[in-house]
């Protein structure tokens, strides 16, 4: 996916949400987008927008000498939390455990502080339930489930990974080895090992890094080690928009899970905003 025109303005967006999770300093604000400016304007638009939004966080955290998200990172892991014992149990009643699993991991995908400034998570994910999913390859995902014996699993967003706990569990119970991807170091509300202990996904299976601070996952500045664990990849479940932009045409087996929550992203797929998708590479 490449850098479009309407990505432009969602970079200076994105800005100001960070900001406003850490400082009132309305003169620290104005030096911080000030810094970020230059990167917007040299934005390579043959590469998808995550280059440009991770040179832009990079900016931000040195600027402000801290992560922006880190307290709301902690805030909706326990919110998360608070609503696992009820969701493990719908899984359980469920006549397809595997498939409500996977359905509320797209839910949990509404958990995204790049985008929003807030989330009602519990009303969010109810809508999302009733909804339908737009592009459906669950049947193919349990095809290929069969077929392996490890899954490489790409985490996304804190909060979220309550309920990606949820769909691994699943996983782990038929069998499955997984190893789950969080990122190296802190950038935006994305996952590391801090959060994969917080939400006790670290006691459920491997937890691994990815050696980067890059939105989604850019493989090149991803480590070698992890690079490693991707090409012997059996399986890959991706999780989020981001790791779609910088993953979607690789030809590993991937099945991505994800919200599409802008239009550029909306458009390339031919779906509406807001759209649940279940896509297979």
């Amino acid at each position: 996916m490449q850098t479009h025109l309407e990505c432009f303005p969602c970079f200076l967006r994105q800005t100001v949400i960070a900001l406003r999770q850490r400082t009132d300093d309305q003169a620290l604000q104005e030096e911080v987008i000030r810094a970020v400016l230059p990167l917007i304007h040299e934005a390579d638009t043959t590469k998808p927008p995550a280059y440009t939004t991770t040179f832009i966080h990079r900016m931000i955290r040195e600027k402000l000498r801290d992560d922006p998200f880190r307290e709301i990172k902690h805030e909706y892991n326990d919110i998360a939390l608070g609503l696992y014992p009820s969701l493990k149990e719908r899984v359980k009643k469920s006549s397809d455990p595997l498939w409500t699993a996977s359905r509320l991991a797209i839910a949990g995908n509404v958990i995204d502080f790049g985008i929003f400034t807030s989330v009602d998570i519990e009303g969010s994910v109810g809508r999302s339930l009733a909804a339908s999913i737009a592009v459906d390859a669950y049947p193919a995902f349990r095809e290929a489930l069969e077929t392996v014996d490890e899954v490489l699993y790409l985490l996304d967003n804190a909060g979220e990974i309550v309920f990606d706990r949820l769909f691994i569990e699943e996983l782990v119970s038929r069998g499955k080895k997984v190893k789950a991807v969080v990122k190296g170091s802190p950038v935006l509300n994305d996952v590391t090992r801090e959060d994969a202990a917080q939400t006790g996904l670290a006691d459920q299976c491997d937890v691994i890094d990815n050696g980067s601070d890059g939105i989604g996952t850019i493989i090149e500045w991803t480590s070698p080690a992890f690079r490693r664990e991707l090409d012997r990849a059996q399986l890959v479940i991706s999780k989020g928009q981001g790791n779609f932009e910088t993953l979607f045409g690789t030809d590993k087996r991937t099945f991505f899970l994800f919200q599409s929550k802008c239009e550029v992203v909306s458009k390339e797929l031919g779906q509406s905003l807001g759209s649940m998708l279940f896509l297979s590479s």
